[in-house]
């Protein structure tokens, strides 16, 4: 041990220091992790919703294409951070006249979870939404 010099005594102030910094830099690396987990949440679903519209722009009547953008968009999000989510896909083009534009459009929303976080004030839940849409052959037969 050192003597004290002009009447200080320096002994157990990083102890304190740490004690007051440790929640603070747990909170903002508890942030950080939020931040990664929406932002590669938002990213699968957006990746999501561009695949389901394409696999059911390559088929031929709109239940296939319901039957065939589902399992594409669950099959995108099988490594996400969603707790649910909820595929929506509009067939309506497929009513458009033979050598017309038409589109199929899918909208996927996730809901994330991030109470297993424990940051105070933080919501349970984020809802993220990912749309795409994708051309249809105008010359095929629908």
């Amino acid at each position: 041990m050192r003597p004290a010099r002009f009447g200080h005594d320096e002994r157990g102030s990083v102890s304190l220091e740490l004690a007051i910094l440790a929640p603070a830099l747990l909170l903002l690396l508890g942030v950080l992790v939020l931040a990664g987990r929406v932002e590669t949440s938002s990213a699968a679903v957006e990746q999501a919703a561009r695949a389901a519209a394409r696999d059911a722009s390559l088929v031929r009547t709109p239940d296939a294409a319901r039957a065939t953008a589902t399992p594409a968009a669950q099959r995108e999000l099988a490594a996400s951070h969603c707790a649910a989510t909820q595929i929506s896909v509009d067939t309506t083009g497929f009513a458009a006249p033979v050598g017309t534009d038409a589109a199929i459009s899918v909208e996927v929303v996730c809901t994330v979870s991030m109470a297993d976080l424990a940051i105070p004030g933080l919501p349970g839940t984020r809802t993220i939404t990912g749309h795409a849409t994708s051309p249809l052959d105008r010359y095929r037969s629908r």
